[in-house]
């Protein structure tokens, strides 16, 4: 090899290892504070188990969980910038990047959590069997399983309001009148399916994700909780967000392979009984699913929650809501 031609191929590898002409990993700039993710108390707090154990580490980001409370809680938390990436339930983070805090989603996880429950001495055969009936159901109108319900019964001629009434309390409130036999129909998320069950009363007649396939013709359930992430971060730290979305897809993946554990260790952070938790586990389906892999899913839920209660869905969002990486 002639001299000048050695000195040639030195000269291009010495330009490849320069700032200038790194990696597009290499290229992103450098986090120096500590990464928070925020997550809601309740069943979410499964997937986040093998972080919380350190068995699926993230030490070298920095990353640190945090968990909220109120709905109220989380937006505050990420218009502060306190929060680089927060679980949220879908509608939530929708109606949060209409608000204009520049969120977007990495990807989706829960999948399945929703069941309506009734008294023994209740039958249920289809929704025409609420009629006459109140349905107890979590919080407040808009929340996910009280615009399932009111659709379904629209679909079916039953007058939502007129023909079958609505009572929304705490889901801890709602199971202990469901426990004392005060209420016929309870719509609920896990554990508190579980938790009501315990009791020896009572009986599960509806899945809800079962229902939701049939209507929406999706193939992987109801999409009702994902992980979003602040745009100006994915801007700056494309490598970086990339890596808290496989942290937490493999952390999801640790808790359906050990389940025992992960409730375990979610005990500490949710205070119910192992019996409980683990009766929910199966009833819950946890699946990371990428946002461009889940993004018809998405808008196909979306558009159905507004149809049947537009002020829960400020607006259907843009292509630029789901990260395509």
């Amino acid at each position: 090899m002639s001299r000048n031609r050695l000195l040639f191929i030195i000269s291009i590898c010495f330009l490849l290892i320069m700032p200038g002409c790194a990696t597009d990993q290499e290229q992103d700039s450098p986090v120096t504070e500590e990464l928070n993710l925020i997550n809601p108390m309740g069943p979410a707090v499964i997937p986040v188990a093998g972080i919380e154990s350190g068995t699926i580490s993230g030490e070298d980001l920095g990353l640190s969980i945090q968990y909220w409370n109120t709905i109220d809680e989380a937006i505050g938390l990420l218009s502060s910038g306190a929060a680089h990436f927060a679980v949220l339930p879908i509608s939530n983070g929708a109606n949060i990047y209409a608000s204009g805090i520049d969120i977007v989603l990495l990807g989706v996880h829960e999948w399945k959590v929703f069941y309506l429950l009734a008294s023994d001495n209740t039958d249920f055969q289809d929704w025409q069997s609420l009629k006459g009936h109140t349905v107890y159901t979590p919080t407040a109108r808009g929340q996910t399983v009280d615009v399932i319900t009111r659709y379904a019964l629209s679909q079916d001629n039953i007058k939502p309001d007129v023909d079958v009434s609505f009572a929304y309390a705490p889901p801890q409130e709602i199971v202990a009148l469901f426990k004392e036999g005060k209420i016929d129909f309870a719509a609920l998320p896990e554990p508190f399916i579980s938790l009501a069950l315990a009791s020896g009363k009572g009986k599960v007649v509806l899945d809800y994700q079962d229902y939701w396939s049939q209507i929406s013709g999706t193939r992987l359930g109801i999409p009702i909780a994902g992980l979003f992430v602040q745009k100006d971060f994915l801007d700056q730290h494309p490598q970086e967000a990339q890596r808290v979305a496989s942290l937490l897809a493999e952390s999801t993946r640790w808790a359906n392979e050990n389940p025992d554990l992960a409730v375990e260790v979610s005990s500490k952070i949710l205070p119910l009984p192992a019996e409980v938790m683990q009766g929910a586990l199966q009833r819950i389906k946890f699946d990371y699913i990428s946002a461009a892999e889940s993004e018809g899913e998405v808008i196909r839920f979306l558009e159905i929650m507004q149809q049947s209660y537009p002020e829960g869905v400020k607006k259907i969002p843009d292509s630029g809501f789901f990260v395509k990486q």
